[in-house]
């Protein structure tokens, strides 16, 4: 099951709603994933999803709190996943002009009956109708990235009027929803992780939460062990190509003009690093006596260096 699924099976449990809620609910459902159809004079409203959840919801709530007692209808999809596709169907003998014009779908304007695109401020009046209204765009035609992969959360929508206010809508709860067109759509989406945990918070889907939290800590725990060995393997490239270089220094000194030429402090430290070509130089400066610190032994590394590469200039 994808985790798109677990949501909307979560959130499609969710059925103690008031009126208002229910209305806000399933205004969204019907637009984001409803079809109008017209036979002559008579109409009736198509509700269609893959998930049986959504269609079990959907038609509870027509039943509970509009008194509709909808056909629901299953039929065999033609992709090539061959899932099931299940559609509630309400006709006009059910009362569908009703609903529509109480849902926002069908407005009257100077006597005629026209398409409402955008969101009926009275069905998003306060927080809890727009937390409904939110959970039923989800429901409806909303989905979500496996966040093992990565984060993405999306609503799919057939009218920038409307994908616009459901964005303003979803952005009222601190989010930071865009619109983008795909093809003939237009999608609502965010593809911050933290934003889609709060989204999920919203909509009542707190399993779902609690699941996305835990692979984000995972994944920000092996992100920061990934950070922390790629930082040593460059710590420890850093100091063996440093210990490599000193010693070819050493070397070459010791081939020119013998190690006896340097100073004591010099020569002290150039041979210890010969003898000891692996140690780091905190260990190589405990092992003189008197010790001397990480800083002392670099100093003296870095003039030895410098011999060398006077030796190669040709000005010793």
């Amino acid at each position: 099951m994808s985790f798109s699924s677990k949501v909307k099976g979560e959130i499609c449990r969710y059925t103690d709603l008031s009126k208002a809620e229910a209305l806000a609910e399933l205004s969204a459902i019907m637009k984001v994933s409803g079809t109008l159809a017209f036979s002559g004079r008579q109409i009736s409203f198509k509700i269609t999803t893959e998930n049986p959840a959504c269609a079990r919801l959907v038609f509870t709530i027509l039943k509970d709190h509009f008194t509709i007692h909808s056909r629901l209808m299953v039929k065999r999809s033609n992709s090539l996943k061959k899932n099931n596709i299940y559609m509630v169907l309400i006709t006009e003998e059910m009362g569908v002009k009703e609903l529509l014009k109480e849902t926002g779908i069908l407005r009257e304007v100077d006597g005629m009956t026209t398409l409402d695109y955008r969101i009926d401020e009275d069905l998003v009046s306060d927080e809890e109708k727009r937390k409904a209204y939110v959970r039923g765009a989800f429901i409806g035609g909303g989905s979500i990235s496996n966040p093992e992969k990565n984060y993405h959360l999306e609503l799919v929508t057939h009218s920038l009027e409307y994908a616009e206010d459901l964005r303003d809508v979803i952005n009222t709860f601190g989010l930071n929803s865009k619109v983008i067109q795909r093809k003939n759509s237009y999608i609502v989406y965010i593809k911050e992780g933290e934003q889609i945990v709060d989204l999920l918070n919203v909509i009542g889907a707190h399993s779902s939460l609690l699941e996305l939290e835990n692979i984000r800590i995972m994944k920000e725990m092996r992100n920061n062990v990934n950070r922390l060995v790629n930082c040593e393997t460059a710590n420890l490239s850093k100091t063996v190509n440093a210990a490599v270089r000193q010693v070819e220094s050493i070397k070459l000194i010791q081939r020119q003009i013998g190690l006896a030429r340097l100073p004591k402090n010099l020569r002290e430290v150039a041979e210890l690093r010969l003898s000891y070509p692996d140690e780091s130089l905190k260990e190589l400066g405990e092992m003189l006596d008197p010790p001397v610190g990480k800083s002392g032994i670099n100093h003296r590394l870095r003039k030895i260096e410098k011999i060398a590469d006077e030796i190669r200039s040709g000005q010793i």
